[in-house]
């Protein structure tokens, strides 16, 4: 039986690095549709309301930075 490196952390079948899994369906597209997250990492992604803040915050100045270049641009013309 071949074995599958899988490099997901959390998923159940994870087995020192391998897929423990049965069968194993892949879709080129969206990855392994087999990945199965562990119970204790699906509390582990939930966001506090300071973390969401932040990058709020970042994507207003990543913005900020867009509209900059743009209107540089403008200005050359």
């Amino acid at each position: 039986m071949p074995k599958i490196r899988c490099h997901y952390i959390d998923c159940a079948f994870l087995d020192d690095g391998y897929c423990s899994a049965a069968l194993v369906e892949i879709d080129p597209d969206s990855g392994c549709l087999t990945y199965s997250p562990t119970a204790e990492s699906e509390h582990e992604d939930e966001w506090d309301e300071e973390e969401i803040e932040e990058w709020e915050d970042l994507e207003e100045e990543l913005e900020e930075e867009d509209e900059d270049w743009i209107d540089d641009d403008e200005e050359e013309f």
